[in-house]
């Protein structure tokens, strides 16, 4: 993986756009409860049209979404694109999908699903934000809010704290992630480098056997002893199926990942069903397995 680079700060009056390029939006509330936390920091906040459409349980068709997306790329008063919400889809649009030639770095703000445009944007060497959609944004604690704006906006990020499971320190390219949409990233032509990258990652709705699975698949491929180390988010909704014989979640993260040998810190504060720190993709950071912390290592490089 190549280092990344932050589109340039956002500037009061600047005009966002709003797509929707995974799941039909649902969460009518929630979604104008983020758009005006959005707008009361003195931005344009602009949903592209389309946003609302619905096509399955898909906000549009592929042409459609990518519609959405080519519009707010092509738009050169907008500088940064707010994805309204996840669910599933996004990867679809990366079956027939060509970033511009001539690329103006602009936000990319979601996770999730949205994890799928994160990975491609990250190959054109721009850093997009694994944090909020505007369906989630409503309900994160201030503190969380703040660290979104004071990102987007040319400030420095603090610390995550988290439970250490030992292995030292290590320092890499941040690489955030739902792990369900990118287990099935990998083997296409949107999966990065993973050599040297601190992994980081969050899952919701899947029972432990279905996180072992996907686990054991990165195993088998190898591509778990390339990475330096593993910041784990919060699985949340992850319970065992009931009356049925099974590992907690916790547990098969523990044996899935803990005979490795590098830094791995868990429980820290992002991920679905609560607060959701925004991170950076692609950037430089430093994970102590040992202390159960992880750092920005430069704020704007």
């Amino acid at each position: 993986m190549k280092p990344c680079t932050p589109p340039p700060p956002l500037q009061p009056g600047d005009k966002l756009c709003v797509v929707s390029p995974s799941g039909a939006l649902r969460e009518t509330a929630a979604f104008h409860a983020g758009l005006d936390l959005w707008r009361s920091q003195g931005y344009r906040v602009e949903p592209v049209p389309g946003y609302d459409a619905r096509w399955g349980y898909l906000a549009g068709t592929d042409a459609q979404r990518r519609q959405q997306l080519w519009q707010a790329l092509d738009d050169p008063d907008c500088r940064g694109i707010l994805c309204a919400r996840g669910g599933y889809g996004g990867a679809r649009l990366l079956e027939a999908w060509q970033w511009p030639s001539q690329l103006t770095p602009k936000w990319l703000i979601g996770f999730s699903d949205i994890t799928a445009l994160l990975w491609s944007l990250a190959q054109q060497q721009i850093s997009g934000v694994h944090g909020p959609l505007l369906t989630t944004l409503g309900s994160e604690p201030a503190w969380s809010v703040d660290r979104l704006f004071d990102w987007v906006r040319g400030g420095s990020l603090r610390p995550i704290h988290g439970q250490g499971w030992g292995g030292g320190t290590a320092q890499g390219l941040l690489l955030p992630a739902n792990l369900t949409v990118a287990t099935h990233l990998l083997g296409t032509a949107v999966q990065l480098d993973l050599s040297g990258v601190i992994l980081a990652l969050e899952d919701v709705s899947e029972a432990p056997y279905r996180i072992d699975r996907m686990l054991t698949q990165w195993r088998m491929m190898g591509l778990l002893s390339q990475v330096k180390g593993i910041a784990l988010g919060r699985f949340s909704q992850c319970d065992p199926p009931p009356a049925i014989p099974s590992f907690t979640v916790a547990e098969v993260l523990r044996d899935r990942l803990g005979d490795l040998g590098i830094p791995i810190v868990s429980d820290l504060p992002f991920g679905h069903d609560g607060e959701n720190a925004a991170l950076p993709v692609g950037l430089p950071c430093h994970l102590d397995g040992d202390r159960g912390r992880l750092d920005m290592l430069s704020d704007r490089s």
